[in-house]
């Protein structure tokens, strides 16, 4: 009875934050929604700044489950610079909560508003957020789905293809494909600074045997089962990128591969004293609650302010309904 009693509580230790960031949904919506109708008629630029700022908030109340809820530890590697830039993030991809790890980066920089991604064609479908988050570029996974150690004929497949083409084989991710990379950098060279090629790794994914094991879910990230997040970074500059879709597809597996040397030698060294980190200092970055709870006390605070009276019981449900219905209504005209 206790056992099952303490695995319940467990269990619901991510209840919480999944009730609260989908509760607040209609929310964020609707600001978003009332913002976007008042500024029509007002100039471009002052609606996105408003926008990216109205994106902020919702994201740094995220940031709050993830990071100060959780308690996870972040360790930086490599050169992230303070200040924002125009950036396009190239990342491995192993897990659900990878796309928390560009906000951790991007909060760092205060430069939260402004991050967008390239996100799976089926994301675009999902309620409310598909239609918004279906116009973001810049954050790409280039592997195009998670690697998992337990998908083995994944793994395979990626590396016959690598052999077939010339390329090294890697063994800690999946073999880069250059098409949103080439897109997305062709489209955007001209506002650039740099690209972010960031490696990331969540200690704890290692079995008894010393294998590597799945990536957490969000569930589970969100349960406390990751305690430390190790993310490299290295910055590049746009004018060491080529642009030729060719010896860019080159260029992109050349820095897959040394993100495989990295995964490598956090997961797999004979030295007991360099598993579990990438080489070189690490620094502890710890995220202040000053930038994440002024942001969920005003989303839950509005939600909740709106739940007290039947109107806005009404409207609440109105918009989860006609802005899924109308998201993807919108979605369906675009493709």
């Amino acid at each position: 009875m206790l056992l099952s009693l303490v695995l319940h509580m467990y269990s619901m230790r991510c209840v919480l934050p999944a009730a609260v960031l989908l509760g607040s949904a209609p929310t964020y919506v609707l600001a978003w929604g009332a913002w976007r109708l008042l500024s029509a008629f007002l100039p471009a630029r002052l609606y996105q700044a408003v926008d990216d700022r109205l994106y902020c908030v919702y994201q740094s109340m995220v940031l709050f489950f993830f990071e100060n809820y959780t308690g996870v530890q972040i360790l930086l590697y490599g050169d992230l610079p303070k200040n924002k830039e125009n950036i396009i993030y190239l990342a491995n991809h192993q897990s659900t909560v990878d796309w928390i790890i560009a906000d951790i980066l991007a909060v760092r920089q205060n430069a939260l508003g402004h991050v967008r991604y390239v996100l799976k064609d089926g994301l675009k479908w999902l309620p409310l957020y598909g239609c918004y988050f279906s116009q973001m570029y810049l954050v790409i996974f280039p592997e195009g789905t998670r690697y998992n150690p337990e998908l083995t004929k994944v793994i395979s497949a990626s590396q016959t293809f690598a052999a077939q083409e010339g390329f090294a084989v890697l063994k800690h991710v999946l073999t880069p494909r250059i098409k949103a990379t080439h897109v997305a950098f062709d489209s955007m060279k001209n506002y650039l600074d740099a690209i972010y090629d960031v490696t990331v790794a969540f200690e704890g994914t290692v079995d008894d045997k010393g294998q590597r094991k799945e990536a957490p879910s969000m569930a589970e990230f969100l349960c406390k089962e990751c305690p430390k997040i190790h993310i490299h970074i290295d910055r590049i500059d746009k004018k060491d990128v080529p642009e030729e879709q060719a010896y860019m597809r080159r260029w992109l597996h050349e820095r897959f591969e040394i993100k495989d040397k990295l995964l490598i030698e956090f997961y797999d060294s004979l030295d007991p004293e360099r598993r579990n980190k990438f080489p070189g200092e690490s620094v502890n970055s710890k995220l202040s609650l000053k930038k994440t709870l002024p942001s969920l006390l005003i989303l839950s605070g509005l939600t909740a302010g709106m739940l007290m009276t039947e109107a806005g019981r009404k409207l609440y449900v109105r918009t989860w309904i006609y802005g899924t219905l109308i998201g993807c209504l919108w979605v369906s005209i675009k493709a």
